[in-house]
C-alpha cells in the first residue's frame, strides 16, 4: 500500500514508518521537523514541510498516488497545550481538517489517525483497564484537540465515506531492539526516560508527583506501552481499514497491564545497576491514580504486544540513552 506519514520524523511515527516499510508498503513521511528528527527517517524518503501547506501534501498525494495516510503530525506537550491552546488547537484540530479536505479532493478515503489515552482525560471512578467507551472527559488541551479531531473523522466518513483507524495509545516507552532509535524530546516529559536522565547523572534528580494514590505503593499507575508494539498496531490498523463504504475502528493500544511510577523506578535501577535520585513532591492536577489499556479490540486484529515486561521496556530505552547520549544529535545545541 502507498502511505503518507505525516509526523512521521517523530519518536511513534518514525517507529511506525519504519515498520511498514519492514513489512513492504511504500512510505513517504511529511515532518516539519519542529519536533522531529532527520536522522530517525532512514528508511523512506522525507520531505520537509507542514502539514498546514495543503498545496504540498496535495502534490506529495499526486506523486505519489497514496491510497491511505497515517497521521502523527501534532503537537504533544499538555503543559505548553495548557500555556498556549491556541497554538495545540491550530496545529492539531485546524491542521487536520485541511488534511481530510485535501484527502477528500484527491480521493484517498483510507486514514489511521494517531490519537492519545488522554481523551479520556482522568477517569475517575471508571474501572480499569478503560473501554474504548468510556467517558471522555478531557482535562486539557491537548487532549481536546485530539477528541475533535476524532469527532471530524467520523463526521467526515458518515458524510464522505471516509474509512478510518483511530488508535488511542498510552504510554508509548522503550527504543529499538537494535539500539538504532529511540525517544529523543526537547524538553523530554516522558517517566522512562526522565529516570534514566537521572540514573545517568544528567539531572539531580527526578520528581515523583504523589505518593498517596490508591494504587499498591501510592504513586500513579500507567500502561507503559513499548514503541515497537505501537508500530506493529498501526501497520494492522491500516489493514483492517473498512473498504470505501465509510465507517471505520476505534481501539485502545496498551498492554492491558500497569506499573507504577516507583516500579518504573525499580526498574530502571535493577536494569542499569544504579541508583535513581528521586524527589517526591505534591500531586499534580488531574492526574489519574490508574490509566490502563482494555485491549481487546486491538487483539481481535491480531496484535500482540511483544515487550510485556516494564523490564524489558525499560532494558531498550537504556541502551538507546547509554549508546545515543545526544539522542539523534541534530538538535542545534548538540
Amino acid at each position: 500500500m502507498k502511505i503518507l506519514v505525516t509526523g512521521g520524523a517523530g519518536y511513534v511515527g518514525s517507529f511506525a514508518a519504519r515498520h511498514l516499510v519492514a513489512t513492504g508498503h511504500e512510505v513517504v513521511v511529511l515532518d516539519n521537523l519542529c519536533q522531529g528528527h532527520r536522522r530517525a527517517v532512514d528508511a523512506c524518503p522525507l520531505v520537509e514541510g507542514d502539514v498546514a501547506d495543503t498545496a504540498l501534501v496535495g502534490r506529495l498525494m499526486d506523486d505519489q498516488r497514496t491510497e491511505a495516510v497515517m497521521h502523527f503530525a501534532a503537537a504533544t506537550n499538555v503543559a505548553e497545550s495548557v500555556a498556549n491552546p491556541r497554538y495545540h488547537y491550530r496545529n492539531n484540530t485546524a491542521n487536520t481538517l485541511g488534511l481530510l479536505e485535501t484527502m477528500l479532493d484527491r480521493g484517498v478515503r483510507k486514514l489511521v489517525f494517531s490519537s492519545t489515552a488522554a481523551t479520556y482525560g482522568s477517569s475517575a471512578g471508571i474501572p480499569m483497564p478503560l473501554q474504548e467507551d468510556a467517558p471522555k472527559e478531557p482535562v486539557c488541551p491537548y487532549g481536546y484537540s485530539k477528541l475533535a479531531i476524532e469527532w471530524m473523522i467520523q463526521d467526515f466518513a458518515r458524510a464522505y465515506g471516509l474509512t478510518y483507524a483511530i488508535l488511542r495509545y498510552f504510554n508509548a516507552s522503550g527504543a529499538s531492539a537494535d539500539g538504532g532509535h529511540g525517544e529523543d524530546h526537547h524538553p523530554e516529559t516522558h517517566l522512562i526516560p526522565l529516570v534514566i536522565e537521572a540514573a545517568l547523572g544528567k539531572r539531580d534528580q527526578v520528581d515523583l508527583y504523589g505518593d498517596d494514590y490508591d494504587t499498591p505503593d501510592g504513586t500513579c499507575l500507567r500502561d507503559y506501552v513499548h514503541v515497537e508494539d505501537l508500530a506493529q498496531a498501526h501497520e494492522l490498523a491500516v489493514k483492517a481499514c473498512p473498504e470505501p463504504e465509510g465507517g471505520g475502528i476505534v481501539m485502545n493500544i496498551g498492554t492491558g497491564s500497569g506499573n507504577t511510577v516507583m516500579e518504573v523506578v525499580s526498574a530502571v535501577e535493577r536494569v542499569t545497576d544504579r541508583k535513581v535520585p528521586y524527589r517526591v513532591t505534591s500531586r499534580r492536577p488531574g492526574d489519574p491514580a490508574r490509566l490502563v489499556a482494555g485491549n481487546d479490540r486491538a487483539r481481535a486484529l491480531g496484535w500482540q504486544p511483544r515487550f510485556a515486561g516494564i523490564d524489558s521496556v525499560v532494558r531498550t530505552a537504556w541502551e538507546w540513552h547509554l549508546n545515543h547520549p545526544k539522542g539523534y544529535g541534530d538538535e542545534p545545541d548538540a
